[in-house]
């Protein structure tokens, strides 16, 4: 791309494997996955989907015996607690999960206190994250919820919870891996990214796969779920579309570049600079094709709240924005109090609207300013006037990164492997919250569905999905997950969204089982394997 913004635009040893037959363990597939014991049954199919492109499913554990429930009740803070008046949360400090203990045993509940560790990572020194409370050993699901129920009516909150998602490294499983492979020596297709019709909405991975016509997909990035986030379906963080740069990093987080032809696909770590000019003044921009004041994972401005070092899951926010849109964003842009400046094909000014929000003319963009940008930008824009918006990606170095037509970036955290060594960032890509354990307790430490994606030392692209919160597919850690990364000979890897986005399509079906109780789960964009 020109640096403008906006600018124009096996990993596993497999033999002849036909589908649904176990693959032959190579000498390096002897021990399997690192899951569980050495000594669980692990079987591999593989099919070729295309020229180029196999599916491989992993089965490890299958036979592995049920695991207990139980029932996990969240914590006030107690007499020993840094804040008593705090929320009550799944973790907290030992004397206040020690004091619920006592409370539910004097109510007639069997409960037990429980310290949770974690290990190490590459930018977390890891150990004990807080202690958690559990009510009970059941046998069912049924039997742990009727424990629930009884436990609300005595005044307590907390879910029924299968010990085997505590991430446990002498489990058992099972776990189901499905394994995308794209070989650029014999692949003739294209290799892409969609956000569907427009960023604004969202869309399943299997209409995104079907308008597209694709052999395989699976999701892509994070996005905006709820609306009071910023708009739904738009990208949270990177997103470069065929070249297009249509929504800004989350400064200095990781996300994962491809290309058409699926070669040199990157795990690579990105900011951003935009501005917009006037004569000879200009304005800084502070984001692409999202609502003003609302930064979704953060990592923004010195000036947003709380921070702007990136938080994952939580919106940000700033008064005080200047937002450029393309078309791409939807049929309007978001309304609201400030003012907007709406530019033609040409770059030139048309119309400064106050209050903001509306259509763009064909070809055309705008800039929409909040708080004390509005009467700025109402100085700066003048009606017949060009207006240049510009901006661009910078690598860590701080090196501009041209991209063309045939590019394609999603955004995702943490990084998993670098160079073929595990490298794992949750605090870094704010996932580990120092003042709030019991998020990196859920978000990194329980074993949750997942979508990996990375490069092996062959050059080869590949996808990865890992069902989880069901007692037939354990599903992973983030730890896990960069351990089976780099078990598939991953020499870069990534985190992409996971949770009840996790899904693979093939061949038009949907081939995994993804985990939200409504079935498969509308995202913000997906990753697509064309013929």
């Amino acid at each position: 791309m020109n640096s403008r913004l906006f600018g124009a635009g096996a990993v596993l040893s497999v033999l002849a494997l036909v589908s649904a037959v176990p693959a032959p363990a190579s000498s390096a597939e002897r021990h399997g996955l690192p899951l569980g014991a050495a000594d669980l049954t692990e079987t591999r199919t593989t099919r070729t989907l295309q020229p180029g492109v196999t599916f491989t499913r992993i089965v490890r554990g299958a036979d592995a015996p049920a695991m207990a429930w139980t029932v996990e009740v969240s914590i006030p803070g107690g007499t020993g607690s840094p804040d008593p008046d705090a929320p009550p949360t799944a973790l907290k400090d030992r004397v206040s999960a020690a004091e619920l203990v006592d409370e539910l045993t004097g109510d007639g509940f069997t409960a037990r206190s429980e310290e949770v560790t974690t290990a190490a990572t590459a930018d977390d020194p890891g150990g004990t994250l807080g202690w958690r409370v559990r009510v009970g050993t059941f046998g069912s699901e049924a039997a742990a919820t009727a424990e629930r129920t009884r436990l609300r009516t005595a005044g307590y909150t907390g879910s029924a919870v299968y010990t085997g998602w505590d991430g446990d490294a002498t489990d058992r499983g099972p776990w189901r891996i499905d394994v995308l492979t794209i070989d650029p020596k014999r692949f003739r297709g294209t290799l892409t990214a969609s956000y569907g019709p427009d960023l604004e909405n969202r869309e399943t991975t299997s209409a995104l796969a079907g308008a597209a016509g694709a052999t395989a997909a699976v999701n892509a990035g994070f996005f905006v779920l709820d609306p009071r986030a910023g708009a739904p379906g738009d990208p949270a963080g990177t997103g470069v579309y065929d070249g297009r740069l249509l929504s800004e990093p989350v400064n200095g987080r990781p996300a994962l570049v491809v290309h058409d032809s699926g070669r040199r696909s990157e795990v690579t770590r990105f900011s951003w600079q935009g501005r917009v000019t006037a004569r000879n003044a200009s304005l800084p921009l502070d984001g692409i094709n999202r609502v003003p004041g609302l930064i979704r994972n953060c990592g923004g401005t010195a000036d947003d709240s709380p921070t702007a070092a990136p938080l994952h899951d939580t919106t940000c926010t700033d008064p005080d924005e200047l937002v450029a849109f393309t078309p791409e964003f939807g049929a309007s842009t978001p309304a609201g109090d400030g003012a907007e400046a709406v530019l033609d094909s040409r770059g030139r000014v048309t119309e400064v609207r106050t209050p903001r929000g509306g259509p763009l003319p064909a070809g055309g963009r705008s800039v929409q300013a909040t708080g004390t940008y509005a009467d700025q930008l109402k100085g700066l824009a003048r009606v017949g006037q060009p207006l240049r918006i510009q901006g661009g990606l910078t690598d860590a170095k701080g090196h501009r990164v041209a991209t063309s037509p045939g590019t394609d970036i999603v955004n995702g955290g943490p990084e998993l492997v670098r160079d073929g060594r595990l490298h794992i960032t949750p605090a870094a890509d704010g996932m580990v919250q120092p003042d709030n354990p019991s998020f990196s307790y859920g978000w990194v430490h329980k074993r949750n569905p997942r979508t990996v994606a990375g490069v092996d030392a062959a050059g080869r692209t590949v996808l990865v999905t890992a069902d989880g919160r069901a007692t037939n597919a354990l599903g992973l850690s983030i730890p896990e997950s960069a351990a089976v990364a780099r078990a598939l000979g991953l020499r870069d890897a990534i985190n992409l969204d996971g949770g009840g986005s996790t899904t693979m399509v093939a061949d038009g079906q949907v081939i995994n089982d993804p985990s939200d109780a409504a079935g498969e789960r509308p995202v913000g964009d997906a990753l697509l394997v064309l013929p």
